[in-house]
Parts: C-alpha cells; structure tokens; sequence
C-alpha cells in the first residue's frame, strides 16, 4: 500500500473548475482528498477529519487563504498541519506574506500536476 492512501489533503477552494483539477490530480496520485468551498467550511473540516495537508485559495469570499492559515496556525490542535497557499497572485510579496502567515508552501496558478505533486511530496517528505 502506497502511503500516500495514507495521507489526507483538504482543498479549500471557491472555483469549481480548480477544486476538481487539484482533487483529480492528488485523487490520481492516490491521495484522499476532502473539499470545501469557503475557510469557514475548512475551519470545521480541520477540526472534524483531521486533514495531513491543506491548499488553500487566497481570494475567497468571507475569510482569505491568509486569514484562514493565520487562523489555523494559532490554534494548537491545527498548527503543526501543512499549509500550501495555492494562487494566481505571483507577486514576490504575496508569497513572502503568505510564509508570514505561517504558510509552508506557495504555488501559484496556473500549474502542472508535477508542480502540484513536487509541492505536496516536498511537505511530505517525499511519502
């Protein structure tokens, strides 16, 4: 058995069409992937199924990618789980302001699925 079937990814993600191309390319890889469509969603689906990874999106409605990671970051049953920032925003400062946050990771849309895979395994450590 592959360990990533082990490993359990929350997207958090409002575009449709993202959120069924990054589930597609980590279900492939066999990842167990969970979704939600808001970070107030993923705040309780954290808490509830205890994700291994979470990408998230920045722009979102309500709460931010940012806001979100700030927030799972500063709790203390959350703060150790791997964050990767997934956005069309490509500025320099908009990374380094995600890693401020507490991100772990940032991957800027467009991607491949190897850009996807090398970021996660690179949280993973390789698994």
């Amino acid at each position: 058995m592959s360990i990533a079937l082990m490993t359990t990814i929350l997207i958090v993600e409002d575009t449709p069409s993202e959120m069924q191309l990054i589930s597609y390319y980590l279900q492939e890889s066999g990842y167990s992937v969970i979704s939600a469509d808001s970070a107030k969603e993923a705040l309780t689906k954290v808490l509830d199924q205890k994700p291994d990874i979470i990408i998230t999106d920045v722009v979102m409605p309500g709460m931010s990618g940012f806001e979100l990671c700030r927030s799972l970051k500063k709790h203390p049953s959350t703060e150790k789980v791997p964050i990767i920032i997934c956005t069309s925003k490509n500025q320099e400062i908009d990374r380094l302001w995600a890693m401020r946050q507490g991100a772990d990771a940032y991957l800027t849309k467009p991607f491949t699925r190897e850009q996807l895979l090398q970021v996660v395994q690179s949280i993973t450590g390789g698994k």
